[in-house]
Order: structure tokens, then sequence, then C-alpha cells
């Protein structure tokens, strides 16, 4: 099944425009734009891809389509569904392939569920179609869809991956080998990065980094009475002062010893705004480094309390204050993604096998999803009172939320994932880690960056910088009209 993602306008680019650090972009986007809406008059370009809510493909697509459609493109927005369950198992499962994790034995039985499941989506969205339109399919998840499609119709469809691995193993090997027979059916590849191309897919294929828009709830700025109101609002923060706006509608809640989420409901808060925070903020995912983060940190509290000399007062004082925050949307929320309440009850198990002094220390929060503006909020909150946000992926297509922390000058901790060393020059925009999967390792990354904090404020600054130049929406879009001019140009060029 396929449902339409209504998307209300928001800000305008005029909005943009009048703060002076975006006027420059802005003005560069809309002279690309005049020509680009002429050329793709009476084309509908039509993104599909499997959620509308979670992950950071959810969180691009509502921005470019308002954009797009005030720079004069139409532009829609379709999730899919499915009434198999299994069919999601699949696509995850060929998502951690392309990462290299998981069984890579791909036989006749997914086939036949892949090919079923999409060939019924297809049929679906067939009768929207006019002859001149776009589709765009991001990700495994509608590849199949789009190839059975451009096989109904004399359409032009591309598809857009969001994933993706430097080297190439036999888990890799597996899932390109299954996609390949839809995705050579297809008219044009985008990847965010050029080693993440297949062979069989580099005759065709275009680079396009994914972007942040910075004038959104998760990144615009917060003013210190806006920050504090948010984090009491969302249930982070225990105001003792009265607040202006009323409480979210539902309340982060945080992992308590007996297992279970709980709201703070006058238990001692977090300590944010007042103590060293370390923030992670991703999905419940395996590849995230969920798990070697939380023992890296435990490592970091018990070896301090071991060590009795040799370090200064004050830099002392802030590992013995530091908390770790772990944070993930509500499993049930994300339904592409069927591993995420697994790993998330892995880490309840860690948590519980932990003295209570570390449980103290460590906050595991599950974020309400419900409402987007909400999510964003507290998302953009927690990053910007964090004394360091960490990325400590095992795998990474890119990784937005290492662009959000960047943008917002809060020093970053990152793996050497390819998706964020696209995104961080190590030692210059913040610092990265050789082995995520070690904890040691981990545990030395966290000493380093939250022992020097001038060296932190110097990253910070370059980062946003870096940011600005690379990875803001405003260059995207005028990289992805380029491409849907020369696509639609060839859609109308006689064979």
């Amino acid at each position: 099944m396929l449902e339409e993602i209504e998307v209300r306008l928001g800000l305008t680019l005029e909005d943009y425009a009048q703060t002076a650090l975006l006027a420059q972009p802005v003005a560069e986007l809309s002279s690309e734009a005049k020509l680009a809406a002429k050329r793709l008059s009476g084309t509908t370009i039509w993104m599909v891809n499997s959620a509308a809510r979670g992950g950071g493909v959810a969180e691009m697509l509502p921005k470019q389509v308002s954009l797009l459609r005030q720079l004069g493109v139409d532009v829609r927005w379709l999730v899919l569904g499915s009434e198999r369950p299994e069919f999601f198992e699949l696509t995850k499962r060929l998502h951690n392939l392309i990462h290299s994790t998981g069984d890579p034995a791909l036989g006749a039985r997914e086939r036949e569920l892949y090919d079923a499941v999409s060939q019924k989506l297809a049929l679906e969205l067939q009768p929207l179609m006019k002859p001149q339109d776009i589709v765009i399919a991001h990700d495994p998840q509608p590849a199949g869809m789009a190839a059975a499609l451009k096989r109904l119709l004399d359409i032009k469809v591309v598809w857009r991956c969001h994933i993706g691995l430097e080297t190439e193993t036999e888990a890799t090997q597996s899932a390109w080998a299954f996609l390949k027979p839809y995705l050579e059916q297809l008219d044009h590849s985008v990847f965010s990065s050029p080693a993440y191309v297949p062979e069989f897919l580099s005759h065709n294929a275009s680079i396009i980094v994914p972007a942040i828009d910075p004038l959104t709830h998760k990144n615009r700025e917060l003013h210190p009475v806006k920050l504090a109101g948010v984090l009491s609002n969302g249930g982070l923060l225990l105001p003792d002062q009265p607040v202006v706006t009323p409480p979210f509608n539902k309340l982060v809640e945080r992992l308590s010893s007996n297992g279970r989420f709980r709201s703070l409901d006058g238990a001692p808060d977090i300590g944010l705004m007042f103590r060293p925070t370390v923030t992670q903020v991703s999905r419940w995912d395996r590849l995230k480094g969920w798990e070697p983060l939380l023992k890296g940190f435990v490592r970091l509290k018990q070896e301090l309390k071991a060590k009795k000399a040799g370090l200064e007062e004050r830099s002392r004082r802030r590992l013995e204050l530091v908390r770790l925050i772990l944070g993930g949307p509500e499993p049930a929320s994300v339904q592409d993604d069927p591993e995420a309440g697994e790993v998330l009850r892995e880490l309840v198990q860690q948590y519980q096998r932990l003295s209570p002094t570390l449980q103290r220390d460590i906050a595991i929060v599950s974020l309400p999803m419900h409402s987007t503006k909400e999510n964003a909020l507290i998302v953009n909150a927690l990053q910007r009172c964090s004394s360091v946000v960490v990325q400590n992926s095992l795998q990474e297509g890119f990784g937005l939320v290492v662009t959000e922390a960047m943008w917002k000058r809060t020093p970053v901790l990152g793996s050497k994932a390819y998706g964020i060393r696209q995104q961080i020059r190590d030692g210059i925009d913040g610092l990265l880690i050789d082995d995520p999967t070690d904890p040691e390792v981990v545990k030395d990354g966290l000493v380093s960056i939250l022992g020097d904090p001038h060296q932190r404020a110097t990253w910070a600054c370059s980062a946003q910088r870096r940011v600005y130049d690379e990875f803001l929406i405003f260059h995207q879009l005028c990289s992805w009209l380029r491409l849907l001019v020369k696509i639609s140009e060839e859609k109308q060029s006689p064979t």
C-alpha cells in the first residue's frame, strides 16, 4: 500500500534569506531554479520511501519537497507499506548486508517475497503516473517497485541510495547481487559517496551528499529560555520556576533499574544544563555502536574511581560529573526496522547489570515520535546542551546527526566509518576513533575529547563552517535540480 504524505509549506525561501548567514546560498539556489523550473514544467517528481518519520530520509524529504515546490517544481511524496512484515525484515537485512553485517544467504524465497510486494506496489502507483514523470525511489525498500513500474510505463526512474560501504565483502556482494536485476533496469542512481557505487552502476551514477535544513525545529537556534522550556516540556528537566509553554503531549521516558521506561515524575533529573554530558541520538541499530559506547563510558568511570593521582583537579571534576545519554525513538514507531526492539532490549539488559552508581550516571531514553516537531525540538535541545555528541557507528552511510551537531557548534566524537569521515576532518572539525567496537578505544576517545575544552571549542567552530560550505540543503537542491533537468531532457530526446 502507498500513502501520500502531505507537506506543509513551512518556512519560505524569503524566511531563509532574512538570516544573514543564509542569504548567499539561498540566492544561488533561486538562480539555479529559474531555468530548471521551466524545463521541468508538466513533470511531477515522485519521492518514494518506506517511512514518514524516523531516520534521516524521512527527515530530509519534507523540506526538500516544500522548497522544490516553492521553486516551481511539482513534487509529491509517497510512503510505501505492506501487509507482510517479513518484507521489511528482508529489506532491513539488505540494509545490513550493504553495511557488511548479517547472513549473506539470500535465495528464491527472499526473491519471491520481494517481487510479490514490489509488483503489488507498482500496480498501485501506475494509475497516478504521467509519461513525463520522474520517480525517485529511496533505498532498498522501493527499488523493486521502481523496476516493476519501469516495465509497466515509459517513465524515468532514479534510485537514491543513502547507505553504502567503501569496501567489498561477501555480505555486500550478496546484497548487490540481489538488487542488481532491479537496479539495472533504472535510468540513473544517486549515492552519497563515489566509494559506495557498485561497479555495475558506475557508468550512470551521480553523487549528492545529504544535507540539513538549518532552520528546522531540530537545527534552529534555541535561546537559553527556549532551551530550558523544551527540556522542561519534554520531561528532561524538572523546573523550579514557571515555564511559559505547557508540557508536550508525550514525555521522554528514562530507563529505570527495574528495566522499565518511565517519565521522571519528580525523581532527580539527568542533570542537563548543569553537568557535562555525552550524548548519542540514533536509531536503535547495532551498527550505531551502542554497546561499545556504553561499555567505554563505564570503563571511564571505573578507571577514574581507581585512579588516585595524575589528573588536574578540574579535569577530574569534569569526568566525575559527566553523564552519558543514549537516546533513540520509540521502537514501535519505526515500522520498517524490526531489529530496533531487539537492540533496545539488549541495552536494557546491559544497563540492569550495572551498579546503582553507574546507573545514575547513564540515561537510556526513549524519545516520543508522535509529534515530529516535539521530537525535533527535544533532539535539538539535547545536542545543544551536550558537552560532546558521539556517533560511534560501526558503519554509516552518511550520518546526518553528525552534521546537525557540527552545525550547532557542539564538539563531535565520531568513529572512522566512511560516512562520518566525509564530514569530520580528524583533528580539524572533531575527533575520530579508530575502532568503535572496542570499549577501550571508545573510552580513550571520551577521555581525550572531554579533557581539552579549548580544543573542543576550536573544532566546533571549524565544524560549523564546514557544514555551511558543504552540507546545507541549498547546495543539495542545486545538485538535484541539475540532475532532474538532465534526466528530463534525456526523456524528451529521440532514441
